[in-house]
């Protein structure tokens, strides 16, 4: 038979709807709480004291546990992230790290954007809701001030966690060099065709006749290819993007490969800072955040637990859960910066797009989150039993029922973050039907 602690670390899928049926779905729901999120989260690897959270597990000291978690959950929420933007001149490196931070290139805080090389230093270009992701717009690579052996040194490699090469014409030698040189420094990088919908636009217009979208977009990936193979890469793979459109072409496959290809805590960061530009993006970022929603609760729950207003049988601070909610809303751009951003965007009219919005269309509070405890606390006693009775879960017998009820809250608030997030992208298409794209996708940027 396993140990408690060895219960933990194996592996289990968590299920990602508690409301397709009742009972059915809590029962496995409480075995799989905290063994499918203790090894998704790697919390062993981020705790800095593993023995100490382990032995206050198994004694049942829930605030112990809490206190130890609850630093972890910082840990995960400022774990900092570096991403080297690079490319040749005026290939659009600036256009997208604005882009791919949800901001346009006159917002404040863009960087600056040009028909020439605008950038001459390193710069750090910090997301404007998650600051620890940071995107660096480094200088073109091919100039007199930067040619490959100096540039190196300039921009110091090691110091970012992966690399985007962009270029919007054919990959040159010092490219592929820059490419082979981060391969030595043991980083991804990935290379992007920028400015892909100019060549389609400009063929539609020589060919109109014979105009093939598909064939115009394999023969820039295939020359592409052909050119970094000649430079000695091995198998590269090249993604396809138009700044102005980021969802378009290639960037759901960009955004897979540098998801799959990050350590899991950076892959969170990563993830929630993404603008929401498909519902496949969207679905990532609930899957993310689903594996985490068992950290809150049990820091809301045991760190600084005060009885709910108007649910006294129920105790957790509502301040752990309002930040956790005013984060689904950031990370899905329902908060109203990003909502007002969208409808000056799109050119619709904001009431227009709060209309489709189920949750909060407001900064949520502490009596907004007490209100939503009374809902989930409804039907949360059955789910409460069945965790009490996996035994290596005993640190939350104090709390059972309060657990139970927020981590039910959790959860349904985050999966109307999601089918919100999901509609204002219809929502924001419907002027625009020419903007939706296959597979869900939509191009218009978002926060």
């Amino acid at each position: 038979m396993p140990g408690r602690w060895d219960i933990l670390s194996q592996p289990c899928c968590l299920s990602s709807s508690p409301e397709d049926g009742e009972l059915g779905v809590w029962q496995p729901m409480a075995s799989e709480v905290f063994q499918s999120c203790l090894s998704q989260c790697k919390i062993l690897e981020l705790s800095k004291d593993t023995r100490a959270l382990k032995e206050a597990f198994e004694a049942g000291d829930l605030p112990a546990v809490a206190a130890k978690l609850q630093s972890t959950l910082h840990s995960l929420e400022n774990v900092r992230l570096d991403i080297g933007v690079t490319g040749g001149m005026g290939s659009g490196k600036s256009t997208f790290v604005n882009a791919i931070r949800g901001l346009g290139d006159e917002d404040t805080n863009s960087a600056c954007t040009g028909v020439v090389e605008m950038t001459v230093d390193p710069t750090p270009y910090p997301h404007p809701k998650y600051p620890s992701v940071v995107f660096w717009d480094l200088p073109g690579i091919g100039t007199s001030a930067f040619r490959a052996d100096k540039y190196f040194r300039r921009v110091q490699l090691f110091r970012y966690d992966f690399f985007l090469i962009i270029t919007s014409e054919s990959f040159t030698a010092d490219l592929a060099e820059l490419a082979l040189e981060i391969l030595r420094h043991g980083k991804h990088f990935y290379c992007i065709r920028s400015k892909v919908d100019v060549d389609i636009t400009a063929s539609r217009s020589r060919r109109p006749s014979s105009f093939s979208e598909e064939r115009v977009l394999n023969q820039i990936r295939d020359d592409c290819v052909q050119r970094l193979e000649a430079q000695g890469l091995r198998d590269p793979k090249v993604f396809l993007l138009s700044m102005f459109e980021l969802g378009k072409y290639d960037f759901h496959l960009l955004e897979e490969s540098m998801v799959r290809d990050l350590e899991s805590h950076k892959r969170h960061a990563f993830l929630v800072a993404l603008p929401n530009i498909s519902k496949p993006t969207l679905e990532r970022k609930a899957a993310s955040l689903r594996q985490h929603t068992w950290l809150v609760a049990t820091v809301a729950c045991g760190a600084n637990p005060r009885p709910v207003p108007g649910l006294p049988e129920v105790a957790c601070d509502l301040h752990v859960l309002t930040r956790a909610l005013e984060g689904y809303r950031h990370s899905f751009g329902l908060d109203g910066g990003s909502l007002v951003r969208l409808a000056e965007q799109t050119g619709q009219p904001l009431h227009e797009i709060l209309q489709v919005l189920q949750g909060p269309k407001t900064k949520v509070t502490e009596a907004l989150v007490a209100e939503l405890l009374g809902q989930a606390s409804g039907d949360a006693s059955a789910f409460s039993q069945k965790l009490l009775n996996v035994p290596v879960l005993g640190s939350l017998a104090s709390c059972g029922l309060s657990f139970a009820t927020v981590y039910r809250m959790l959860r349904t608030s985050l999966d109307v973050a999601v089918s919100d997030a999901q509609s204002v992208l219809v929502q924001a298409s419907l002027d625009s039907p020419d903007r939706k794209l296959p597979d869900g996708q939509w191009s218009q940027p978002g926060a």
